[in-house]
């Protein structure tokens, strides 16, 4: 985690220059769809879900972007802990654009909403529960997403982006993690590969 955070902030030393080439694109609001693809550790699964986002491009540097998206899927597929993911991430994306493309850094605090187990779940009777269980009842964990990406513009007010980025969340406790070790009521964070493509609009 601590050398994502040196990453982000070496590279947010180097491109302010650059970012003067882009100075004069009036174009302020962005308006995508996207797909997104987590890899939810702790439940040892791939979940797919898809959203929209909007930004709005407050310097030549920095957007102030919000999305939601859901992951409609019951997981797992036999004896469902969660009947669906509702994601809401809002923060800021930085980085120079250029005419063609722009590369950037993303820092975006949020929530992942776990459903309610769409049925009866078994689980056995220790403390502190496995994590499923007590994701089975519905939750909400704070989210913290961390990473970067590319845009390109294919037209002048169309874009396609890729993000990659360590989507981490704060799990509810008492829980037992998937290694499990015991977690009080403070609960424990994990971490987790998130990746999205997705093509929008500029204005």
């Amino acid at each position: 985690m601590t050398i994502r955070i040196l990453f982000i902030a070496a590279f947010l030393c180097i491109v302010p220059p650059l970012a003067l080439a882009q100075a004069g694109d009036e174009r302020k609001l962005e308006v995508a769809g996207q797909l997104v693809v987590t890899d939810l550790a702790e439940l040892e699964t791939t979940d797919v879900g898809f959203g929209g986002r909007l930004g709005f491009r407050a310097t030549p540097l920095f957007t102030f972007e919000g999305e939601l998206n859901l992951f409609p899927s019951d997981i797992p597929d036999r004896f469902s802990v969660t009947s669906s993911r509702l994601e809401g991430l809002f923060g800021v994306k930085v980085g120079p654009r250029f005419d063609r493309f722009s590369v950037f850094g993303k820092l975006r605090p949020g929530f992942v909403r776990f459903g309610e187990a769409p049925g009866p779940v078994a689980c056995i009777l220790i403390f502190p529960p496995p994590l499923s269980c007590v994701l089975a009842t519905g939750e909400t964990a704070f989210a913290l997403d961390l990473g970067g990406g590319v845009e390109l513009y294919p037209t002048e007010r169309s874009l396609v982006r890729f993000d990659v980025s360590d989507l981490v969340l704060q799990y509810p406790g008492p829980a037992l993690s998937r290694d499990r070790e015991a977690f009080t009521e403070d609960g424990f964070w994990g971490h987790n590969l998130r990746l999205s493509i997705g093509g929008g609009f500029r204005f």
